[in-house]
């Protein structure tokens, strides 16, 4: 909560400039709501607050602060009050934002740190993008193996200050190869003068530095942990992971799948921040795709453009057909996809989702069918808007619906493993993809079924 005052009255004393009740207002204030507030002000007066602010809370609330307002903060700061605050942010959300913003500006800001921090910054960006070496922090406590509960507190006590977390702490040996996690709690409870080593612990789980960001992710969901060690290729510790930039990161995942859901690249930024021509750059590309997708239907009608002419009634079922399979279709990749990303399914499940696909699309399939063929068949006025025929073009319908619908759940279904065993991403069988590969599909079926049954009667 904004403390004792309301947050137009917040405001108002920054629009009033009246910076002496702001300090003490501040005071009172956790760092996520003052940055809540500052999204509400001007760019040049959030840097002037920012100058009343005690320098660890001001770190604190730039790291709360999104994206593109830190990037326009950072162009109106001054050097010198840009280089503390950059100084007090903690290494993991300052390199976030370091390799958010162009080289030039990242590298003006490196400038800024001192020799230690720039040293800190330089090395985790230096791992790959969207690896587990650019979430880490290397602000972490560790003790060597042949420690006392003892030594291992007062360890604690003259190196805990400003860590990133101190729930748990690691046991590393002779060559800094983490062997063992302790929970603080456990030290605090256990004999002074018992050995850290010989304490009760968990398994101890690590992660490589150069791991992708969705195998951290699903570490963490897997092992239920708090904090991550992070290892690099020798195996020694250089750093931790935090469940909260878990947290981000299944935020940024989950944005860009919806994304590509959606039949369009991610963006990498706040929509409204975004420039126009790079969201229809990301827009307009699948977009050209899917019409050149969508044109194939056009050769499909052609093709039976004979069978077309000398029965029209059949142009009446066309979008309830291919909308029938297209929909079909995007539910089951939708289903698929997300599987696919909790791990509810692996890449050797395939061949079990695709017999209950086959069984759920043939059943559904059955079920519209039912519902087209008692709504063709059995309409009042059947006869004179469907021909004297309409008993077998109620049988075409419901026949090419089954077909329609259990092909567009297969198709949606088995898209997605066929992506991850390319090792694409399956989130790009987006939806409208899928029901665009349907609605070609869905015409021969459908014109097939008719010159077949319809044959000797309408064609």
């Amino acid at each position: 909560m904004l403390g004792q005052l309301l947050k137009p009255e917040y405001e108002e004393l920054i629009h009033a400039r009246n910076w002496d009740a702001l300090r003490d207002a501040f005071a009172d204030l956790e760092p996520p709501d003052v940055a809540e507030l500052l999204e509400t002000v001007s760019p040049q007066d959030s840097a002037v607050v920012f100058r009343l602010l005690p320098r660890d809370q001001a770190a604190d609330t730039f790291e709360h602060l999104p994206l593109d307002r830190q990037t326009r903060l950072i162009e109106v700061m001054a050097e010198g009050q840009l280089g503390s605050l950059l100084e007090e942010m903690a290494p993991d959300d300052r390199t976030r934002l370091l390799e958010e913003l162009p080289w030039r500006v990242t590298q003006r800001l490196l400038n800024t740190l001192s020799p230690e921090e720039r040293r800190i910054a330089g090395a985790l960006l230096g791992y790959p993008e969207r690896s587990a070496g650019r979430y880490m922090t290397p602000e972490y406590v560790s003790f060597r193996e042949d420690m006392t509960v003892a030594e291992a507190l007062a360890h604690v006590r003259r190196h805990g200050k400003d860590r990133e977390t101190l729930n748990v702490v690691y046991v590393v040996d002779r060559a800094g190869c983490p062997v063992l996690a302790v929970r603080l709690a456990t030290l605090v409870l256990a004999d002074p003068q018992a050995r850290v080593m010989d304490l009760d612990h968990g398994m101890l789980v690590s992660i490589p530095a150069t791991a992708p960001r969705e195998d951290v992710v699903a570490a963490f969901e897997k092992y239920d942990r708090e904090v991550l060690p992070v290892t690099d290729s020798r195996g020694a510790l250089v750093g931790i992971i935090t469940v909260d930039d878990v947290l981000d990161v299944q935020a940024e995942e989950a944005t860009e799948d919806i994304h590509k859901l959606g039949g369009m690249e991610a963006l990498e930024e706040p929509y409204l921040t975004a420039d126009i021509l790079t969201m229809v750059r990301k827009r307009g590309t699948w977009l050209a795709l899917l019409l050149v997708g969508e044109m194939l239907t056009a050769t499909a009608m052609a093709f039976f453009e004979h069978d077309i002419a000398r029965a029209v009634v059949l142009t009446l079922f066309i979008p309830m057909i291919i909308s029938s399979g297209g929909n079909s279709g995007s539910q089951a990749t939708s289903l698929i996809i997300r599987a696919l990303a909790v791990r509810e399914v692996e890449l050797p499940d395939w061949w079990r989702v695709c017999r209950r696909e086959a069984l759920s699309g043939l059943i559904l399939g059955a079920f519209l069918g039912l519902i087209g063929f008692v709504r063709i068949a059995f309409w009042p006025t059947a006869a004179a808007v469907y021909g004297p025929h309409y008993r077998q073009v109620a049988l075409v319908v419901a026949l090419s619906l089954v077909g329609v619908v259990m092909f567009g759940t297969l198709a949606g279904s088995m898209l997605p493993f066929l992506l991850r065993r390319l090792k694409l991403d399956p989130a790009t069988a987006s939806a409208p993809f899928v029901a665009t590969l349907v609605d070609v599909t869905g015409l021969l079926i459908y014109f097939t079924l008719a010159s077949v049954i319809l044959k000797g009667t309408l064609l």
